[in-house]
């Protein structure tokens, strides 16, 4: 078990990325090309969009096993480049929402999903966590691969990019465990992606207090540097 990552080495691998010479304009992941846009979190800096892929089971994954409805609606929190939305959508869902705060990765998804031609059925929003997200909609799945390293309550982001890295005080956490199950269909499944790196003991205490328990459903192990890390996807679930 890896120590609790400190938001400050966070915050630094955000400014390294963004700093990158060799930042590319399109990467490759999963077999398939993708647009990325400047002030958006990178995927070739990070493993863990391609450990999401696997946890998942979407096209491209070693072992493609989908742990979500691959004919129904999937909802996703934070897409960023829009990988795991176009994935979905490639996998079947007939809609596919997307959303993120940031406005470039608002941008960027929508660029990906013309790219691979699932424009027609996936909408990218820009909105804080759920807010963009229309009245009375409803999803099979709802997923987060959340910002898991913990900053203190009071810090103010600098930049849109570092919202990809770090939750100051798991204001958005505490929200999407509160909110998510809210915008399932009947049966449907909220899915949330965790990480050692993050502040699970917390995590659970926040879930607790909102009525969920947290079940995992598949563990993955990344290498970053010399650290071996697990990610963890977690099914939200209401206490009963």
């Amino acid at each position: 078990m890896t120590e609790i990552a400190s938001y400050t080495s966070s915050l630094a691998r955000s400014r390294a990325s963004q700093a990158n010479e060799n930042r590319p304009d399109v990467f490759a992941m999963a077999g398939r090309e993708w647009d990325l846009l400047d002030g958006v979190f990178a995927p070739v800096h990070s493993p863990t969009t391609g450990v999401a892929m696997e946890l998942l089971g979407l096209p491209g994954a070693r072992d493609p096993d989908p742990v979500f409805r691959a004919d129904g609606t999937f909802l996703e929190i934070g897409a960023g480049t829009g990988v795991i939305a176009v994935s979905a959508a490639l996998a079947g869902c007939p809609r596919v929402v997307a959303t993120d705060i940031n406005a470039l990765a608002v941008r960027n998804t929508a660029m990906n999903a013309e790219r691979h031609g699932v424009a027609d059925r996936l909408v990218s929003l820009h909105g804080d966590l759920f807010d963009a997200v229309g009245e009375g909609e409803r999803f099979d799945t709802v997923y987060w691969h959340s910002n898991y390293v913990l900053a203190p309550a009071e810090y103010e982001y600098q930049a849109d990019h570092e919202r990809a890295y770090v939750d100051p005080g798991y204001g958005a956490h505490r929200r999407y465990l509160a909110e998510a199950p809210g915008l399932l269909t009947d049966g449907g499944t909220v899915l949330l992606q965790f990480s050692e790196r993050g502040d699970l003991g917390l995590l659970l205490r926040l879930a607790g207090e909102c009525g969920r328990t947290l079940r995992p459903v598949r563990r993955r192990h990344l290498t970053e540097g010399d650290e071996t890390v697990e990610l963890v996807l977690y099914e939200v679930i209401m206490k009963n």
